[in-house]
């Protein structure tokens, strides 16, 4: 090999790692800028490739979940887009975007499975425990507290019973508030940690009475179906579907959520 030869290798060799050096470098929120960008320019593949590489980093958002479940439906890949979709929802619960795009993939999967139908309280407590993520309860929870030490402070340092009383009592009922708004937040990240609901991915699989293929076939159900999870033993799950309707299923059928 020439000098010349030599030295355009090298050159050429410098470039390569000064690209993949800046590839490295480039920020988790300009690559999400990027993977939007493929996918307004409905170069769908080369999004998802960009949008995966952002989990791979460890980088987590109802935002990212969001834009991966709109890419793998206009993929027509409905059951990763249902996946998805759920996975922005259980860390953004009262969306109206992801609620809307999720039950839009739904209507286009085989099961329509009637949910059973929950008593008022639970339904009122869903909606109020689904207000905020886990850290704007948390947020929620100093605030509360900083204003316990407010009405702490004004209970020590008032000089009429009046403003002590209520210094005393606010001070007691914002504390109490704090640490409820912070079991929420403590409980709301495990919530999104916890794997505790799937989406099927077979095409059909049949459901067992037992974790064994020679039990008893109950219901039959597809991909793109939620399901909740219960137990596990070996390679095989208990499952509940949404009409609560309970069974065993292989565990490489479905996906957490």
């Amino acid at each position: 090999m020439s000098y010349r030869n030599f030295i355009s290798l090298l050159m050429f060799l410098q470039i390569i790692l000064l690209h993949v050096g800046l590839k490295a470098s480039e920020k988790p929120a300009d690559k999400f800028d990027r993977a939007n960008h493929f996918y307004q320019e409905a170069v769908y593949d080369s999004a998802l490739i960009t949008y995966q590489q952002l989990l791979q980093s460890d980088f987590e958002s109802a935002d990212l979940y969001y834009n991966i479940g709109n890419t793998y439906f206009k993929l027509r890949q409905i059951p990763r887009a249902i996946l998805y979709f759920e996975k922005a929802r259980k860390i953004r619960p009262n969306d109206e975007d992801i609620m809307h795009n999720l039950d839009l993939a739904n209507t286009l999967i085989v099961d329509k499975i009637e949910p059973i139908p929950h008593l008022f309280y639970k339904v009122w407590w869903n909606n109020f425990y689904g207000l905020f993520s886990a850290n704007t309860w948390a947020w929620v929870s100093l605030l509360l507290v900083s204003l316990t030490l407010f009405f702490v402070f004004l209970f020590q340092t008032a000089s009429s019973v009046q403003i002590r009383k209520t210094g005393f009592f606010a001070g007691l009922f914002f504390l109490l508030t704090a640490v409820g708004a912070l079991g929420l937040a403590s409980q709301k990240y495990y919530y999104t940690q916890k794997v505790n609901e799937a989406i099927i991915f077979a095409p059909t699989i049949t459901v067992k009475s037992s974790p064994s293929f020679n039990s008893v076939d109950l219901f039959v159900i597809h991909e793109g179906t939620k399901v909740s999870l219960i137990d596990k033993t070996g390679d095989w799950t208990k499952i509940r579907i949404a009409n609560g309707s309970v069974g065993w299923l292989p565990a490489d059928a479905y996906e957490g959520i």
